[in-house]
């Protein structure tokens, strides 16, 4: 796996200005992405989407109902007293009040439990959707810095969008409740809702603003926060443990840590401090007229003009309107604050590949006639000002086996990455028996390949999983059940001499391999090479690509491989990488690159003779051995 290098030249800055907070207008934009997640948590679970929504509902006029029941045990209270009245009154009261309280709290409960619920099963399904939709991307995109900020903010939100559904709901909820408290407030005094709006409009203004300010700072931070994971990933992993420590680079790696985060811990510091300054000041005013209008209702008792439980019935509507409002006001600056997350999700969640399948594709001849041309290709890295290869014309016959030569850097994984459509070519085209390659069903022609790369990936999976990716379709269903090895596992094991592992495991093909989890074992280079040849041989591909596949090997091992290599791909194009002379002088044509072109190209005794590039790189190897 690749990671982002350590160094400060890695970083790259958000062009916004580091103090300005996010517009109206991109906040009012953002918004337009909560329908689509509606509808992607509708889709999750309809039940329980259902449940949630009617829920709140009816806890909105929990609040109304049991202060204006407390308004009636009062009156019933000072009317017994007075000799107007029965106890019996207040006892009825008394019993509706503890009733509505116990209900308003199961259903609190059952709502938090709901939306627990839908959320645990919205998140799995947003990683799901992230991880199928990321796998359909270009792999140019996953070598840009841009497009894993992306990716890192929209993994991020994949944990916690339901929220905004519950602020949403939880906005809804208020409204109702505030709609029956501002009835009965109107009915008594209609100032009472003016003084309300002076109490909670300040102190919204104020959240709004250091919303928008967070949001800048987190999205601003987001290429450094991704170099912390690094730095924590670099200083404790299994991966990197043994240089880690016979280099000392542990205090290295923590004070780069350290200095890192102190810088982003000092920017989100003087932003809090501000905002707790300001929040403190806009509450104090706020505060104020709260107790303007509790002046205004006292007044009103005193002077006879409302009964004891009114007062206390419009005192508890007003604080608590006061506090719906606030809500109210403070839950719609944090729908425009997430929406601007949620934003970052579906741009994510938009970005579309330029490697794709045409309409109508072909799907690849179950057996290849001519083989695939190189025409004038040249093919340039996004951003990349210098040509990885180009003028390349090329054939790749069935049956043929090729090696590919040259120095590193010389374009040789380059043209394998084009000939799988893992790129396209910036310029000229690749035809397999005549036709584009881009004509052909993408799916169909990575099939037909069967490719394992110098830099292959060493699962923390059982052995049979590690085997059993390179054809993974076929397989999974045995893999999943545990039903014995898939004889196709076996005899790839067998051909790429990975069963020579097995003496050493103690659950054979289910031995769990790496450290990650427990009982598993740890190979060393060669024997994960082994494992990964054994990947490309359990594919009935009709292409063949081995990228430097015995570099781990020692010579008894490199010579075994290849006795079995020769034998397995008869009759089926093979293109082999290699800097190991003895390895590419097997090969059919050997083809030499430099600096990106094709240099020379003919059998191991031609190119020796031409006394060339390949000569040179022979006769300098050669000697190591003298």
């Amino acid at each position: 796996m690749s990671h982002p290098p350590i160094g400060g030249a890695g970083l790259r800055r958000r062009p916004r200005a580091d103090e300005e907070p996010v517009s109206w207008k991109e906040r009012l934009q953002a918004l337009r992405y909560v329908p689509a997640l509606f509808r992607l948590i509708w889709r999750t679970h309809r039940g329980y989407t259902a449940a949630m929504i009617v829920l709140r509902i009816v806890r909105s006029v929990v609040p109304v109902t049991s202060f204006w029941v407390g308004k009636l045990i009062l009156d019933s209270v000072i009317a017994a007293k007075a000799g107007h009245g029965s106890l019996t009154q207040v006892w009825r009261y008394l019993a509706l009040e503890l009733a509505i309280v116990l209900t308003g709290e199961v259903l609190a409960r059952a709502s938090s439990l709901i939306e627990s619920l839908l959320g645990d099963l919205f998140s799995n399904a947003m990683s799901v959707q992230l991880m199928e939709h990321a796998a359909k991307l270009d792999l140019a995109q996953f070598e840009d810095p841009e497009f894993y900020d992306h990716l890192e903010r929209a993994r991020r939100q994949t944990v916690g969008r339901i929220a905004l559904l519950s602020l949403l709901l939880s906005m809804s909820q208020d409204a109702l409740t505030l709609l029956t408290l501002a009835t009965a407030l109107i009915a008594y005094n209609p100032w009472l809702l003016l003084l309300l709006a002076v109490a909670v409009i300040p102190s919204f203004l104020g959240e709004t603003h250091f919303a928008a300010l967070g949001y800048s700072l987190l999205f601003r931070w987001t290429p450094e926060r991704r170099q912390l994971d690094y730095l924590r990933y670099v200083g404790a992993s299994d991966k990197t443990a043994k240089e880690v420590q016979m280099f000392g680079l542990a205090p290295w790696l923590t004070e780069r840590y350290r200095d890192l985060s102190q810088k982003f811990y000092e920017e989100n510091r003087s932003l809090s401090v501000r905002r707790g300054v300001v929040s403190a000041l806009l509450s104090i005013l706020g505060t104020v007229g709260y107790y303007a209008a509790y002046i205004v209702i006292l007044i009103r008792a005193v002077k006879g003009g409302i009964t004891i439980g009114t007062l206390t019935f419009l005192a508890a509507s007003f604080g608590r309107g006061r506090d719906v409002i606030q809500n109210i006001l403070l839950s719609a600056s944090n729908v425009a604050e997430q929406a601007l997350y949620l934003r970052d999700l579906f741009v994510f969640l938009e970005m579309r590949p330029t490697i794709e399948s045409p309409p109508n594709a072909r799907q690849v001849p179950a057996k290849i006639q001519s083989g695939f041309v190189f025409e004038n290709v040249g093919f340039r890295y996004p951003e990349s000002e210098r040509w990885a290869v180009r003028n390349v014309d090329l054939v790749l016959r069935p049956g043929e086996r090729v090696a590919l030569v040259g120095e590193n850097g010389a374009g040789k994984t380059t043209i394998t990455k084009l000939l799988a459509r893992l790129y396209d070519p910036t310029e000229g085209r690749i035809t397999l028996d005549g036709v584009d390659l881009k004509e052909y069903d993408l799916v169909s022609l990575r099939h037909t390949i069967g490719v394992i790369f110098q830099d292959f990936v060493r699962y923390d999976m059982r052995f049979d999983e590690n085997i059993g990716v390179g054809e993974i379709e076929s397989v999974r269903a045995d893999l999943d059940r545990n039903n014995g090895t898939p004889p196709v596992i076996s005899a790839a094991a067998e051909n790429s001499l990975a069963a020579s592992l097995l003496p050493r495991f103690s659950k054979g093909y289910q031995q769990m391999l790496g450290r990650r989890f427990d009982e598993g074992v740890d190979l060393s280079g060669g024997e994960w090479q082994k494992i990964a040849l054994a990947r490309a041989y359990i594919r009935d591909a009709q292409v063949l690509i081995l990228d430097e596949p015995t570099a781990a090997l020692d010579a008894r091992a490199e010579y075994e491989v290849f006795l079995r290599f020769s034998e397995l791909v008869a009759g089926r194009m093979a293109i082999l990488i290699s800097h190991r002379f003895s390895t590419v002088r097997m090969a059919d044509r050997i083809i030499v690159l430099r600096h990106g072109k094709v240099e020379e190209q003919g059998s191991h005794e031609e190119l020796l003779a031409n006394g060339g590039l390949y000569e040179e790189l022979f006769t300098m190897q050669a000697q190591g051995y003298r």
